[in-house]
């Protein structure tokens, strides 16, 4: 890892279930990050294009309904394919900004949705892509399920980079796969903006002797489109007080963070609002916090305890030719 690096988390909405603007949108802060010498760029879970807040598109236990069908392909057709033009735009922006790059994203394989994140490296070239291995709650109706073989830190040149999308981060061997490859900065895209995930993030970089990067959205009504089921003046779902939504209700708060190894914030979360959140990251802080503890070293008592991984792609049929 290289002595001090720059790293910054935006914390901002994309334009919901419109991909060539919310692509936009990346460019447009990726530039600005890195203009302000950031070397690692981060964005929030779901970026592109959409996080389908408070939709699980009209299906309930034993019944699809045709406008939730009409919704999903436009989720679908606003998602990531990888390879794709699309796809060939992100890398170029990290090329052009000469940052590593990280954004989650809606990928598209086949007819199957899967909460993604990608990591591109300064020339524009895929690292590591991560699906989330279990969706959360009614993010497993939209979701396909990832598999072990996105489990991977990645050895750069700013450090061993990886990590885990939202709830995935409370699932403890999970944690333990990373820590074991020596995970230095923990990436975690998210969609949680409640104080105890802020605590969450505090306890894995204290755990884990790691960076931690903690970003989510800042997202409002008016960041969908103005039919998006949830929010039209006919639709059941209401906000929390039980009033109606407006194109300024928010969504989503935001909450990001920067954690050094110690558990103690290097940028205090940012809330209720857009914004880039920097900080600076030095090796050093990594080799001291490490001097009590080490997850997989001097705590690890692999006499005791022992985690197997399965980090075969998640194929059902293989053809076998002569």
């Amino acid at each position: 890892m290289s002595s001090r690096i720059k790293v910054a988390a935006v914390q901002a909405a994309p334009v919901a279930f419109d991909l060539q603007e919310s692509l936009q949108r990346v460019s447009k802060f990726t530039s600005k990050a890195a203009s302000s010498g950031a070397d690692l760029v981060v964005f929030p879970e779901g970026y592109l294009s959409a996080y389908p807040w408070r939709y699980a598109f009209d299906a309930t236990i034993g019944a699809r309904e045709p406008s939730g069908r009409r919704w999903f392909a436009k989720y679908y057709n606003s998602a990531v394919a990888i390879p794709s033009t699309e796809f060939e735009f992100l890398c170029g922006v990290a090329k052009k900004n000469k940052v590593f790059l990280s954004v989650a994203i809606i990928e598209k394989d086949g007819c199957t949705l899967y909460c993604t994140a990608v990591l591109l490296d300064r020339g524009g070239n895929l690292l590591s892509a991560h699906r989330k291995l279990i969706p959360t709650a009614a993010e497993r109706l939209v979701w396909g399920r990832g598999s072990g073989d996105g489990l991977v830190v990645v050895d750069t040149d700013i450090g061993k980079v990886g990590g885990l999308i939202c709830w995935e981060n409370y699932m403890p061997a999970a944690r333990l796969a990373l820590y074991q490859q020596g995970i230095e900065i923990y990436i975690a895209p998210n969609a949680d903006d409640l104080p105890t995930w802020v605590a969450t993030m505090q306890h894995i970089a204290k755990e884990g002797r790691c960076f931690v990067i903690s970003v989510n959205q800042f997202c409002k009504v008016s960041d969908f489109p103005a039919d998006y089921p949830p929010f039209t003046p006919n639709h059941h779902d209401r906000q929390p007080d039980g009033s109606a939504w407006t194109p300024d209700s928010i969504l989503s708060h935001g909450g990001s963070c920067i954690v050094g190894p110690l558990g103690t914030f290097l940028a205090e979360p940012v809330w209720d609002k857009e914004e880039i959140v920097y900080a600076e990251l030095f090796r050093d802080m990594l080799i001291e916090s490490r001097m009590d503890f080490d997850p997989v070293g001097s705590y690890a008592r692999p006499d005791i305890f022992s985690l197997s991984v399965n980090t075969k792609p998640a194929v059902n049929v293989r053809f076998h030719r002569d």
